[in-house]
This record gives C-alpha cells, structure tokens and sequence, in this order.
C-alpha cells in the first residue's frame, strides 16, 4: 500500500524553506507515493499551495490532520515534540535534526518509537553526494556570506576607475576551505576582491588556488576523517593564532567557516586579534550556530567592536528560500527514492551504508552512537 508523505508549514522560528517542492512532489508521485501537503507550507519559499496541487499534491488544512495521516514526515527543522506526540507510533521522521542539540527531543522519538532519519548524518562518500544536505545548504550560506561582507563592509569589493581617482579593491581572508568557504572564495572573487583562502587542511590549498585565491600556508596542519579537519590541540592553536593574526590585520573583510559536527565551533578569533584589525573591517562569522568562530559573536546579532563590526548570522540558507527548499529537496528525494518500492511503499534496506548510518532511532531505540550516549550516557 502506498505510504502517506507529509509536508508541514515548518513553525521554527525564522525558517522560511519547506522540504519538498512542486517537482519533486511530482517525480514522488509518479513513484505511486500519496504527497500531503499542509496549506501555506511552501509559502514563504514562494511555492503557493496551487503548484503543489498542479504536482500531484493533497493540501491539507491543518497540521494535526497532516500529523494524524502521516506515515513518513519530511521536514527541515527537526520535529517538534507536539508533532513527534502527534505522529503515530512506527511513523517514519526525515529532517535535520542535530541531535546533540536537542537530546530532549530523541529521547522523545525513541519513546513513541519513530524511526527518524537525521539528514546531518549521511555519509560524506561518493555515492551519497546528491544526498548531502550538509553540502547543498552549506554552499548558499557561503554565498550568502559573501554579499553580507560587501554589504556590511565600508568599501567597494572591485577596483573602480572614477573621475574622482581609482578605487583600491578590498581584501577578503575566508578561514575554511569546505563548502562553504569555497563558495564564499568564488562569489569574493566574482565581485572583485582580493580574495585569500586559509585551510588547516593543506589538500584544500589546490581548491582555493583554482578559484583565483591565494592559500595562506601556515605550519599547523589537522587533517581528518571524512573531509573535516581534526580538533586541534591548545597548542596548535596558540600558534595558529600566532600565525593568523598578521593575515587578518590587513583585510577588509574576514569570513570564518570552521565547524566541527556535533561540537561548539573552535575559537580561532579572539578578542585580541579584532582589535589588531583595521577601522571598518567586518567579520562574518558562519560559525555562528555552533557559537561563532569569534570570541566576540553574539549568534543572532551584529555587533560593533572598536570599530570592527562583528556579525553572527544563523540560518542563513533560509534568505534564499526558494532555491535553498529546491536543493533540500533535492537532497530528501535522491535519499528517499531507493527505499520506495515500484509502488510507492516504504522498504528500506537498513543494511545499507547511508541508511545505516543516517539512522538515529528504530524500534524504540537510539541507533546512532554518539547521540545515545548524549541522550542515555555512556554504556557501563
């Protein structure tokens, strides 16, 4: 029997993208999947509920009818503990959920015996790439941060030749070399700055000289698994900083990118270092969410610090809503599709690589590791 897919109004605070949109709905039901769409949830993504309904979609009115017919929920906040008590038990969950965050609301999935998928933890291997939510919504924060440089920043990006004189393009340093430093790299470099990369990752120096940036070769090196840096020891970071603070002294804009998943964003600016920066200057901290790779961001806010202005955006994929929700979609799609049958049931093979390890709770149980023993402790 085909499955029930719901799509709720997603109710965090700010968040304006919504998990499917018009065409994906579309290929799912051409799979033979029933798609319930709650009314306005695509909205502020600019998907009225009109062209859901022209993809094969059920508008529904409200969100304890959706919750009460759901067999699988796609969200893209994680869901709240009124849906997760409103969700039948044995109904399946795919969001991001972040786990460590909310160890509270696993621990309600585990008790009403859902099976949640958390989007986060997808492998980072070649063939899970069009699932890579990480990635996809990664490259529009970088680009993001870019435009809020330009846009916070007291000059111009590109050089100018004015009657009035030339114009002197402006210095941006991006610290990080994943996704979303190199995005930030190239849309720095699209708008006409001087554009450095700083990576403790040294295979990054490749990628961020093929954008037309210059790699900063510093002598603290961390390579890790899975594509992210390690976390470096107190020492290393007394030298990085050492080692960095020349660099950032002389820019106009600084975009830091440095997380660590599942942890608090390392502290690489400190308050010292902010204050050897030029009048003006502006730091775009995307860290913000894990707590900002600056001593000084207030996640949330722009600040000013003896003239450096200091901004911790959160959520910032949600600005580009429309184009953000089709790659989450995207995203959610690519992940669902090999556990649907040709009818349109739900039948994933847990034994799977990517099932298996983006896998959170089943039967009752916190499947993945790290977060049972955040949720329970450790075993004894």
């Amino acid at each position: 029997m085909p499955i029930k897919l719901a799509i709720p109004k997603e109710s965090a605070s700010g968040e304006r993208r919504v998990a499917m949109e018009p065409g994906t709905v579309k290929r799912l039901t051409q799979l033979g999947v029933e798609v319930l769409v709650q009314k306005g949830a695509g909205d502020k993504a600019h998907f009225p509920d009109a062209v859901f309904e022209e993809g094969g979609a059920r508008i529904v009115g409200t969100a304890a009818t959706l919750l009460k017919e759901a067999d699988l929920l796609l969200k893209v906040q994680g869901p709240t503990a009124k849906e997760i008590k409103a969700l039948r038990e044995g109904a399946v969950v795919i969001a991001t959920v972040h786990g460590h965050r909310t160890p509270e609301l696993v621990a309600q999935l585990r008790d009403r015996k859902l099976t949640c998928f958390a989007m986060e933890l997808i492998p980072r291997i070649s063939r899970a790439q069009s699932m890579d939510v990480l990635s996809s919504q990664a490259a529009i924060a970088g680009y993001k941060a870019a435009i809020m440089g330009a846009d916070l920043s007291c000059r111009f990006f590109p050089m100018l030749t004015t009657a009035a004189g030339t114009i002197r393009p402006a210095t941006v340093l991006v610290i990080g070399a994943g996704v979303a430093g190199l995005q930030a790299i190239a849309t720095a470099r699209r708008l006409g700055a001087i554009v450095q990369g700083y990576d403790v990752r040294s295979a990054t120096k490749e990628q961020v000289e093929s954008l037309g940036a210059k790699f900063i070769q510093l002598s603290i090196k961390a390579e890790g698994e899975g594509g992210y840096a390690r976390e470096l020891t107190d020492e290393e970071k007394a030298q990085q900083a050492e080692e960095l603070a020349a660099y950032i002294a002389k820019v106009d804009v600084l975009i830091t990118t440095a997380a660590i998943p599942g942890r608090a964003s390392p502290k690489i600016i400190s308050e010292g270092m902010v204050a050897g920066m030029k009048p003006g200057a502006v730091i775009v901290d995307l860290a913000a969410e894990g707590g900002g790779n600056c001593v000084l961001t207030e996640p949330g806010k722009t600040i000013e610090h003896n003239g450096v202005i200091v901004h911790g955006p959160l959520n910032i994929p949600s600005q580009v809503s429309l184009h953000a929700s089709e790659m989450y979609a995207k995203n959610l799609f690519n992940f669902l599709q090999p556990m649907l049958t040709d009818g349109g049931d739900f039948a994933p093979d847990y034994a799977d690589e990517v099932i298996a390890r983006s896998l959170l709770t089943r039967d009752g149980v916190i499947v993945h590791e790290p977060t049972r023993e955040a949720v329970e402790g450790a075993a004894s």
